[in-house]
């Protein structure tokens, strides 16, 4: 699975940067995210772990705020276009730091893609210092103007590794969590862009190449028009 995970984003590093130019709605969920992480954390939220950094868009929202910000990802390939902050090859089950380490810890859009968040999340608050943060944002998908799941009347079901709940609950084990939902109004263009990223197309077909299922996905959507909401669930934790 993460050797999976692993191959999707290094094949996604164009298609996720013209996504990310088009919407903006990494940069967007970081900084929302990063706000709520500020309001909760006890004291300063001066070092902060962005785990899933990808090519660096949250990164860069963090390190804004923070007087240290390290990425951490899975992907060289995504790694290697992040300037500006320390960068560890590493995943979420095997964090390479001392307990204690941050004051937060971001899963922006990420931890949805592991297999078991509950390993990542006990990482998560081994390496935060007592009253630390963390925080995640996992996609609970898009919805019409009459609250109908788009995909519905589709043959697919665009579905993460890990859903919501389960990463709500993986947090809940380990933190007093907070959560709440953010709404997006996007496009049916840009729901296409998205699903044209081959580590999001794998949300459609896990199984099939990547040239392969961004193809698939591309005229799965062909027919789907007009203004859609795009929605995302956030949990924030505090560390005891």
């Amino acid at each position: 699975m993460k050797a999976a995970v692993r191959t999707n984003f290094d094949e996604s590093v164009s298609a996720y940067d013209a996504y990310e130019q088009r919407t903006g709605r990494f940069t967007a969920l970081a900084k929302l995210l990063a706000a709520e992480l500020s309001a909760r954390a006890d004291g300063p939220v001066d070092a902060v772990l962005d785990a899933g950094a990808g090519t660096g868009v949250s990164t860069r929202v963090f390190a804004e705020r923070a007087r240290r910000t390290v990425a951490l990802d899975i992907s060289r390939e995504m790694l290697r276009e992040l300037e500006g902050a320390p960068r560890v090859e590493a995943d979420f089950d095997h964090l390479p730091f001392a307990a204690g380490s941050f004051d937060a810890v971001a899963f922006t859009a990420s931890l949805f893609l592991v297999p078991d968040p509950a390993v990542a999340t006990r990482e998560a608050a081994r390496v935060l210092r007592p009253g630390g943060v963390v925080g995640a944002v996992a996609p609970l998908g898009w919805v019409d103007a009459d609250g109908r799941d788009v995909f519905a009347a589709l043959e697919r079901e665009s579905r993460s590794p890990t859903g919501a709940d389960a990463v709500e609950a993986a947090l809940d084990e380990e933190f007093t969590v907070t959560t709440g939902t953010w709404r997006f109004a996007t496009t049916a263009a840009d729901v296409r862009r998205f699903h044209a990223i081959p580590a999001m197309a794998a949300r459609l077909y896990p199984k099939l190449a990547a040239e392969e299922r961004v193809a698939r996905a591309r005229e799965l959507l062909a027919d789907l028009e007009g203004t859609v909401e795009q929605r995302w669930r956030w949990i924030v934790g505090v560390a005891d």
